[in-house]
């Protein structure tokens, strides 16, 4: 029997010291020279799922509430729900949680290996965002975790704010597979002037049991 091997749409110029392999996926969990922070982190491999209903009040995938509002998030047990519109919710498995189950419910639609999905994490990741979008990603009016949908570096993304908090402050990414090189070259030239280096898991998986 042939394994397929998943492939990450995004690439880092940097020697892995260690990694893992995980539903046929190879992920990165250390780089070499990963220095202090801030950090762009490839969670491509995380489970990832549109959920479109006419009556989300009635759904409860991974067991969690929905939000409401459009805009808003909830992240509870690692699993991250984004409410994008009336009918139709993003989900992301930021943990190690069982996603089988949720595969087989009705208008739920697997969009991990169509998309790219990022994690920024560290001090002086909205000063990078305000390079690339207009969007205010520390919006002092919102409580986070909360959603966009708009451009970042004229691509269309889902951005959730996860923390707004100095060196505690992350978000996540989520765009079209296909920008996904040229979305990582611009976040990293964005970048540069603050330090910014590729992480790998292993950074994101601590940064998150803190949050």
């Amino acid at each position: 029997m042939t394994n397929i091997q998943r492939v990450s749409p995004v690439v880092f110029k940097r020697t892995s010291v260690k990694t893992e392999q995980r539903y046929n996926w190879e992920v990165v969990l250390e780089y070499s020279g990963e220095g202090d922070g801030p950090y762009l982190v490839d969670l491509s491999h995380k489970p990832r799922f549109d959920l479109q209903d006419s009556n989300l009040a009635e759904k409860k995938p991974f067991g969690i509430n929905l939000p409401e509002t459009p805009g808003a998030s909830i992240l509870e047990n690692t699993i991250l729900a984004n409410r994008m519109n009336r009918t139709q919710v993003s989900l992301y498995n930021l943990g190690e949680q069982d996603s089988s189950a949720i595969k087989d419910e009705s208008g739920v639609t697997d969009v991990t290996e169509s998309t790219v999905f990022v994690a920024l994490i560290g001090e002086n990741i909205f000063s990078i965002c305000e390079k690339l979008s207009a969007l205010d990603f520390m919006d002092p009016v919102r409580i986070a975790p909360f959603l966009f949908q708009g451009p970042f570096s004229h691509v269309p993304c889902q951005i959730v704010t996860l923390n707004k908090d100095g060196d505690r402050a992350g978000l996540v990414l989520s765009c079209s597979r296909g920008y996904g090189a040229d979305m990582i070259h611009s976040i990293l030239h964005a970048g540069e002037e603050f330090g910014l280096k590729p992480a790998g898991e292993d950074k994101f998986t601590s940064w998150i049991k803190e949050q």
